[in-house]
């Protein structure tokens, strides 16, 4: 499997990291000790908190009043891996390990969403929820799997967090499928996430597989029990159209997908492989593609052909209207089926530029 699918794309942009590194706190002097807690300078560090702390002998009061949009010193430095000061912080101070930023991010999600996994261990050896999600629902679990960090996923699973949270992007294992990271994924899988859990705006695990692409992870989907025809773009139409995915369909196919249903411009998986200029792809369909009555000359030549002149023409006997599918958008927001209808408006605007239209 080669060539990206558009859908994946999109869904990497929506499902973009933050920054690969922590916000640097202001450079206005107005908190120096989150500078000192980035930086990892504990002298620094403390002989700030004295100074600020004015021999009052409060100084988890004086640090943990110092906050750039919610981030606390611990944010700062868990997020970069300062293991010094977060010792500090916590066993010294003891200061609060699950505290949580604007964004309701605690210092063991900013660790783990920066790739400081000593600091995120510490943290939840001294006490931090591992289950604990921000605002926008994504848990701990999410990163790790999104990261590919096995020690770390299993970790979060044996303190007995939920194997399925539910983020705007998905649970962790549409993360671990949108990233390929099979051994992430079979992880989850056997530790009995759904494989078939929906969530509304998001495409199938399946689509994200085969769109990522990852042909391990979607074998494991699908001997997981994946519904291999599920989703508004069928599993096999997806594939057909992606260039190197022979082995994927194959997949599906011995699967039970059916080659038989069209995509939403009433197009069959077998003409899609051969729009996609997939011989193979249109050789692998040919045995259990039923006759499309439009396609004059039934053969594997034929079907090519026939895929050609279509695509000249920038048109397909059997792609509906453009302001058909437009109505049929307009008809799900009536619905309040808000999924369907993005799904629809979305494969207009692909079609359109596929088909020059």
């Amino acid at each position: 499997m080669a060539r990206r699918h558009p859908a994946a794309t999109s869904a990497k942009r929506r499902a973009a990291p933050p920054n690969p590194s922590p916000p640097p706190p202001p450079a206005d002097g107005s908190i120096p000790l989150l500078h000192a807690a980035s930086r990892g300078d504990l002298r620094l560090f403390k002989r700030l908190v004295r100074d600020l702390d004015k021999g009052r002998g409060r100084p988890r009061e004086v640090v943990e009043a110092a906050k750039d949009q919610g981030l606390v010193a611990l944010h700062f430095a868990a997020g970069k891996g300062r293991l010094w000061v977060c010792r500090y912080l916590v066993e010294e101070l003891g200061v609060d390990v699950d505290a949580v930023n604007d964004g309701g991010r605690t210092p063991l999600l900013v660790a783990l969403i920066h790739g400081s996994m000593n600091a995120a261990s510490y943290l939840l050896d001294h006490g931090a929820d591992p289950g604990k999600a921000d605002y926008k629902g994504f848990a701990p679990l999410h990163h790790a799997a999104k990261a590919g960090d096995r020690k770390m996923t299993e970790l979060l699973l044996a303190k007995g967090v939920s194997v399925d949270p539910v983020s705007s992007e998905g649970t962790p294992l549409y993360a671990a499928a949108l990233e390929g990271h099979d051994e992430i994924l079979q992880i989850l899988l056997e530790n009995n996430t759904d494989c078939n859990k929906k969530v509304p705006g998001i495409d199938t695990l399946l689509l994200v597989a085969i769109s990522a692409p990852s042909l391990k992870c979607v074998k494991l989907l699908v001997e997981a029990g994946a519904d291999v025809d599920d989703g508004i773009l069928a599993p096999l139409v997806i594939a057909a159209e992606m260039k190197g995915s022979t082995a994927c369909l194959k997949l599906l196919l011995e699967a039970g997908a059916d080659p038989n249903v069209p995509d939403p411009f009433g197009r069959f998986p077998i003409e899609l492989a051969a729009l996609s200029g997939t011989r193979e792809g249109v050789e692998i369909l040919f045995p259990v593609t039923s006759c499309v009555p439009t396609v004059h000359d039934w053969s594997v030549d034929g079907i090519i052909r026939h895929a050609r002149v279509a695509m000249k023409h920038g048109a397909h006997s059997n792609v509906r209207t453009i302001e058909q599918f437009k109505l049929l958008g307009v008809e799900s927001l009536k619905r309040n089926d808000y999924f369907i209808a993005a799904t629809l408006y979305s494969a207009v605007c692909y079609y359109t530029l596929f088909l020059n239209v």
